[in-house]
This record gives C-alpha cells, sequence and structure tokens, in this order.
C-alpha cells in the first residue's frame, strides 16, 4: 500500500513539473532561444515611457460642525 501512494505522489510530482516547465516555455521560449543562438531578444512591442501631467486635485476644505466634533 506504501508503495502505490509513493507511486502515485510521484507520478503526481513528474506530472506538475512537466506543466510547469511548459508553462515557462511557453512564456519565455523565444528569449531562451535566442539567448542560446546569441542574438538579441526581440519583443513585439516596444514600449516608450510617457511622462504623464496630472493636476493636482484641490479639495475643499471641510468645515468641522457640531457632529463631526461630536464623533472625533
Amino acid at each position: 500500500m506504501t508503495a502505490a501512494l509513493g507511486t502515485l505522489v510521484f507520478l503526481v510530482l513528474v506530472w506538475l513539473l512537466v506543466v510547469v516547465g511548459a508553462a515557462v516555455l511557453e512564456e519565455s521560449g523565444g528569449k531562451i532561444l535566442a539567448a542560446l543562438k546569441g542574438k538579441p531578444a526581440v519583443s513585439p512591442v516596444q514600449a516608450m515611457p510617457v511622462r504623464m501631467r496630472t493636476r493636482p486635485r484641490l479639495q475643499q476644505p471641510m468645515r468641522a460642525t457640531a457632529e463631526w466634533r461630536a464623533a472625533a
């Protein structure tokens, strides 16, 4: 019984390693292949940094009322 459970755990572990390895290759397989060939990796989108200027929101000062003072 112990050998059967040990085999099952081993097979599940091997399956998990295959799934994780496939996900890694899918994610960065092109980069790995380019590195093995000695070429720079080509990214499909060259994102340029965009500087956004935003105006600070001016918040109206809150006037304290008797209710707010009591809550504090």
